[in-house]
């Protein structure tokens, strides 16, 4: 990267590979520290933590973070580090993401379509508005001394850097969010990947949620709108409300409607706000609006997953700290795969079957053929095909077949 001599720490599993680069760095003068950890205790935030308190930290002001799949540009830090060095109050400086196999599938074109809205709306809205929004983790450079005073990086939940965020926020810190500043990353091309990866990003937060209430009521060094923006609009609505409601409503209510006549949804609220809703979670992308009907329906699947990871979060069940790393392929070593083994991996049917998404798809194709022979709703295109969305991913079929370039 451009700018006054730094330094990069490496920390990773991934051994030889990145010892033989770092070694190749270090000989042209590039000061590159490379560490394993003996223990993955804490998992990315028991790194982030192991990382911060070698001595080599005590003489720096910023640190940024990258995920092992991130690829910055050479002026990232040039445009990053002014913001933070010129706003005395700024914790954070993040940067949007840019996927670089949004086109391998279309699981990864359906991501790249909530990510997108994700970036343009909601961190921006974040940003320009209330000055906080959610760190995504990688991507972002941090004040040290606002990490240190809001207490570090904890391992108590699976978002480690939504955790950091709320609590350097609750003290008084601001963030800032550049849109126009993008790092390529991947998006997981496999469903199993993707399931692990919204798993973790839906119990997280409800179950951060949890721990961080009451401390969030209880602080003095925000103001009120700021709590409510904290409390309801950040985590309520979108980590928790949103995903309940999508899977209830679409899933369960309407196709309900069918079977019990008496209850009527009216069309403003079964048609109308959701299309609105959905054309504007398009935004992002425009060049996938076509796409709109399969993000809508592949979106419902995932509420499903979404709303049981949720209640997991809520209620601190069993895999509540569950942490998978996120299985990425890479772009070097999809190139070099041959084309068969890209063609028919090896999954066990056991690993594939989703029991939960093939009972709703039996419940909705039920549903449809009800309404075909006794209703008058006409939802059974609807059902159908969201019933054929349901056993698609019920069987494991999305992202087992990824294309080869």
């Amino acid at each position: 990267m451009d700018g006054r001599p730094w330094m990069m720490h490496v920390r990773t599993h991934t051994q030889e590979l990145v010892r033989a680069e770092c070694w190749r760095w270090a000989s042209k003068g590039v000061n590159v520290k490379y560490e394993v950890r003996d223990s993955r205790r804490g998992y990315k935030a028991g790194a982030l933590r192991d990382g911060m308190k070698r001595a080599y930290v005590r003489g720096c002001d910023v640190v940024a973070i990258f995920d092992a799949d991130f690829q910055p540009d050479p002026d990232f830090l040039r445009r990053t580090v002014p913001f933070l060095l010129h706003n005395p109050d700024l914790a954070l400086v993040q940067a949007r993401w840019n996927f670089v196999n949004a086109d391998e599938c279309l699981m990864t074109r359906m991501q790249e379509i909530s990510l997108d809205y994700h970036f343009t709306v909601e961190q921006e809205v974040g940003s320009s508005t209330y000055a906080f929004f959610g760190f995504n983790g990688t991507a972002g450079v941090w004040r040290i001394s606002a990490l240190n005073e809001a207490g570090g990086w904890k391992d108590r939940t699976t978002v480690e850097d939504m955790d950091l965020a709320v609590r350097a926020s609750l003290k008084g810190w601001k963030f800032v969010f550049l849109g126009d500043l993008m790092v390529k990353n991947e998006l997981p091309s496999t469903l199993k990947a993707y399931r692990y990866q919204q798993h973790r990003w839906s119990c997280g937060p409800a179950n951060l949620f949890r721990k961080m209430l009451m401390e969030i009521v209880r602080n003095k060094k925000v103001t009120l709108w700021k709590k409510i923006h904290v409390i309801y609009n950040f985590f309520l609505v979108r980590k928790i409300i949103a995903h309940i409601v999508t899977f209830v409503f679409y899933c369960i209510v309407i196709p309900a409607t069918v079977l019990v006549p008496e209850v009527e949804i009216p069309k403003w609220g079964s048609v109308y706000i959701p299309t609105i809703i959905s054309l504007l979670n398009a935004v992002g992308t425009p060049r996938s609006v076509h796409l709109i009907v399969f993000w809508i329906l592949f979106e419902n699947v995932m509420s499903l997953h979404r709303t049981k990871a949720t209640f997991i979060g809520l209620l601190e069940a069993g895999r509540v700290n569950e942490w998978v790393v996120t299985e990425k392929l890479g772009d070097a070593l999809r190139m070099k795969m041959p084309a068969k083994a890209c063609k028919k991996p090896r999954i066990k049917i056991g690993d594939r079957l989703h029991i939960l998404e093939l009972g709703v798809a039996a419940y909705l194709f039920f549903c449809g053929c009800y309404d075909i022979a006794f209703g008058n709703n006409h939802y059974y295109i609807f059902l159908f095909l969201q019933s054929i969305a349901f056993f698609i991913v019920g069987i494991g079929y999305v992202g087992t077949f990824v294309p080869h370039s």
